[in-house]
């Protein structure tokens, strides 16, 4: 029974069988999964939108400490997870403004996201420390090393599981620093029309918000929490600043020292706006040449492994086929 398994398994029709059968299935996910992607624009929204109510009450609160010396704001977090911040002392060990503006920056703002980042590193080391264990000694894997290699395998991992949550958070800012850098250009210049028409900073930043929000809705959401902080703030300089702290792209801050600029010395927007757009354009086109220029020595590898083959087959598969028929 096992040696009919194992000759079907390796029989090479068989094989084809099942590989053309995966290469189509692939090719018809790859086609149908647009159809079934939801976009989590309003869900982002809904988010700017508690963290704008949240913004208003913090204001409320400072204002009624300022007059009372009691503060009224309560703060909404896990807790469970807050007391496993505060019992083990995770903030003064793993937390530093470098952490806080990455967190930002992958769009967690809140207290609970913090200290769940905390908490998931304090306790993932452990837990990837056990399963290694696990399966290193308990499932017999790399018998053939010796115990204290064994061992030092189970520490990677657990070394692994420590720096797992920061590997998450730069891919998730990354991601959001790809979409909102290939549409602040495009932003700019919405904004330059809506300035240039006569509406206000907050109103054009409003209005990008809304029609960007299909294109990249993290921009939309960095876009509206802008325009609440201009409103709530008391100084319109920090609502500017937390834009380019939570954004950690140049050309953002480059724009956002430029309004800086313009709101204190009363210089013209417009033409900050018209200047800055052309060079995100620019940077735009010279990170697009830079992939087309980098993709022929890409191509080398998949072509001689790929093409190459079935290129030969299909050029000298009928002249061996002839061949083959007269000897």
């Amino acid at each position: 029974m096992s040696s009919d398994l194992a000759s079907s398994l390796t029989d090479p029709s068989m094989l084809i069988a099942v590989l053309v059968a995966l290469a189509v299935f692939a090719t018809l996910y790859t086609l149908a999964i647009p159809f079934f992607e939801r976009g989590d624009l309003n869900q982002r929204m809904k988010a700017v939108s508690t963290e704008r109510e949240q913004m208003r009450a913090r204001e409320r609160a400072r204002m009624n400490a300022e007059t009372t010396g009691k503060a009224s704001l309560r703060t909404q977090n896990n807790r469970s997870v807050r007391q496993i911040v505060e019992r083990f002392n995770l903030r003064e060990a793993l937390v530093d403004e470098n952490t806080m503006n990455k967190l930002k920056a992958a769009g967690y703002r809140s207290e609970n996201a913090l200290n769940m980042f905390l908490v998931a590193r304090f306790l993932l080391p452990f837990c990837f420390f056990a399963l290694a264990i696990f399966w290193v000694f308990g499932l017999d894997h790399l018998a053939d090393k010796p115990t204290p290699i064994r061992f030092l395998a189970t520490l990677f991992f657990a070394y692994l599981g420590f720096y797992a949550p920061n590997i998450f958070i730069s891919n998730k800012m990354k991601k959001r620093q790809h979409s909102i850098k290939r549409a602040w250009p495009d932003a700019l210049d919405l904004m330059l029309i809506c300035v240039e028409s006569g509406i206000s900073i907050e109103a054009a930043m409003r209005r990008v918000s809304e029609e960007l929000g299909e294109a990249s809705p993290p921009l939309a959401e960095e876009m509206v929490l802008t325009t609440a902080e201009l409103s709530f703030l008391p100084d319109r300089r920090m609502a500017l600043e937390n834009l380019g702290t939570r954004t950690q792209i140049p050309i953002v801050q480059s724009v956002v020292q430029a309004l800086m600029q313009a709101d204190r010395y009363g210089t013209p927007i417009s033409q900050a706006l018209r200047v800055l757009a052309q060079e995100g354009r620019d940077e735009r086109m010279n990170e697009a040449e830079k992939k087309a220029a980098a993709l022929p020595p890409k191509l080398t590898v998949p072509m001689i492994l790929f093409f190459l083959p079935v290129l030969v087959a299909v050029i000298l598969g009928p002249a061996g086929i002839q061949v083959a028929d007269r000897f």
